[in-house]
């Protein structure tokens, strides 16, 4: 296993299933399928969910439920994301931030990672 897909594979399934006393859930994460270039995994975020800060690795992203998703940057800036079904996006961005969902329903993304 690669430094950058342990990396990744550590972010995306340590991340805590119930949230803490005050911390918000983690959103679920399905792998769909992997091999020795890709993996495929289907990311859900329910309402109020938050990813931890990371910094991530060029994806595409291609939704299957839209919504309202803020990124948190370190320093403290915020970004509003906003996903329509069936769109798909290459994201680049290489600044660790945490995901938020601001919105009132689930958003459902299928993120293919390269490996």
């Amino acid at each position: 296993m690669t430094k950058s897909s342990l990396l990744l594979a550590v972010s995306l399934f340590a991340l805590p299933v119930f949230a803490e006393e005050g911390k918000a859930a983690a959103p679920a994460t399905k792998e769909i399928q992997q091999n020795d270039r890709v993996r495929v995994a289907e990311v859900t975020f329910k309402p109020g969910n938050v990813s931890p800060s990371a910094k991530r690795p060029m994806r595409v992203v291609h939704t299957l439920k839209g919504g309202s998703l803020e990124r948190t940057f370190e320093d403290g800036t915020k970004e509003a994301v906003q996903w329509k079904t069936g769109e798909t996006k290459i994201l680049t961005e290489e600044r660790p931030y945490a995901i938020k969902n601001v919105g009132k329903g689930d958003v459902r993304l299928l993120v293919v990672y390269l490996k």
